[in-house]
């Protein structure tokens, strides 16, 4: 039985349990900020609605999922459980309630239950992610031609950003209280950009990209280096896959190391 949740505190001693269990924990629930943004503001929130799934009046699963309906689109912000009928069941109440809608999931690599409720729905699976957090200082680094997005370059900008991604160009530009974005610019034209939060206690470079014809020539570097300058008084991390060696050397020269917390990996269904 599904119920939408009105507190959490009797839920507790269920969300710390699964969230230690290395097998289910929430990759999404890792950090005091995480507690706060995407689980207890779920109570308050007009977007957010938290879930409990319940057998025989014991708790087998508590979700959180934020919904955005003039856009169809859903995302998971936590999902403990580790029951596959909880998966199952919450699936089913998505698919009869958020037909036509985008769902995307971020969970836990080691999470084989809801793995198989999305192969089942023949979901997308994208690489396996791990976390990398800023611990060193790193040398200088030559920052000419890194400039912040402003309205001269904002087309170019748009038109080489990632469109595979929820946080689009368009999306991003019109959330600056959320994020800054840093471009690349050589002879008059947008080579790269860096979309990083930067609002959080830890931001993230959410979205790194440097046009092909202008790569190994260190405007990647120059980006990160700029966000690492912007951001000096917080935490900073980037979520890299696994198999991008490239990336990693990058991150690792520039003073980020391999987060101990659990890897990610994000999949999106399609509702029919």
């Amino acid at each position: 039985m599904i119920q939408i949740l009105t507190e959490f505190d009797t839920c507790w001693k269920f969300i710390n349990e699964i969230n230690a269990d290395p097998a289910f924990s929430e990759p999404m629930l890792q950090t005091e900020e995480q507690m706060e943004d995407n689980l207890k503001s779920a109570l308050t929130s007009q977007d957010q609605v938290p879930f409990g799934v319940f057998l025989g009046g014991e708790m087998k699963g508590l979700f959180v999922f934020k919904v955005l309906k003039d856009e169809q689109y859903i995302e998971m912000q936590v999902g403990l459980s580790r029951e596959p009928d909880a998966y199952e069941e919450i699936a089913d109440w998505l698919q009869t309630h958020y037909s036509g809608y985008q769902v995307d999931f971020v969970f836990n690599p080691k999470n084989w239950a809801i793995r198989s409720m999305l192969q089942k729905r023949e979901a997308i699976f994208f690489p396996e992610q791990i976390k990398m957090v800023l611990t060193e200082d790193t040398a200088s680094v030559d920052l000419t031609g890194i400039e912040p997005l402003s309205e001269q370059y904002r087309e170019q900008y748009l038109a080489v950003h990632s469109t595979d991604v929820y946080w689009t160009g368009d999306k991003v530009a019109n959330a600056l209280d959320m994020f800054n974005v840093f471009l690349a610019i050589e002879d008059g034209r947008v080579v790269g950009y860096l979309d990083v939060t930067w609002n959080y206690e830890e931001n993230e470079a959410f979205d790194l990209l440097v046009r092909e014809d202008s790569r190994r020539r260190g405007w990647g570097r120059k980006l990160l280096a700029k966000a690492v300058e912007a951001n000096r008084s917080k935490g900073l991390a980037v979520f890299v896959d696994v198999d991008n060696e490239a990336a990693i050397a990058l991150y690792r020269s520039m003073g980020f190391s391999y987060d101990p917390k659990p890897s990610s990996q994000v999949a999106t269904w399609n509702i029919d």
